[in-house]
């Protein structure tokens, strides 16, 4: 599986990057499978953060989020940006960080990639493209 490369440099992730952006990401999964994020729009969702990314100096981590089946995703994004500072803090609680890096939460929409994917795969003219060999 080839690296993904850092946005700001174009390198891929330090190993402290990915280590730092896998722990963020456990920490805001258990606050919210606890229930300790306290929003109505949070507690009706099931949640999922697929990915953590961090900038290279650590003090920014990108949350990459999916309400499950991908529905309200604007209203879960829009809660949990409402609630960033009270995640932040429990990162910083939690976790031995020279800085507690600033927050933002996006939408995955690797899901939606691979399914379009799988559907041109699917696809007759592709499939006949492939039992032609």
């Amino acid at each position: 599986m080839p690296r993904k490369k850092s946005s700001s440099t174009g390198r891929p992730p330090s190993q402290r990057m990915l280590r730092v952006g896998e722990q963020i990401r456990h920490v805001i999964a258990e606050l919210l499978a606890r229930g300790d994020v306290h929003d109505e729009v949070v507690a009706g969702h099931v949640i999922t953060i697929t990915q953590v990314r961090m900038s290279t100096d650590l003090r920014l981590a990108t949350a990459y989020v999916m309400p499950l089946g991908g529905k309200d995703a604007d209203k879960v994004l829009t809660a949990l940006e409402r609630n960033r500072r009270f995640i932040r803090g429990q990162i910083a609680q939690q976790l031995d960080l020279q800085f507690s890096p600033d927050i933002r939460f996006k939408e995955d929409s690797t899901f939606e990639a691979a399914m379009r994917i799988d559907m041109l795969l699917a696809s007759p003219k592709v499939r006949q493209d492939t039992e032609k060999k």
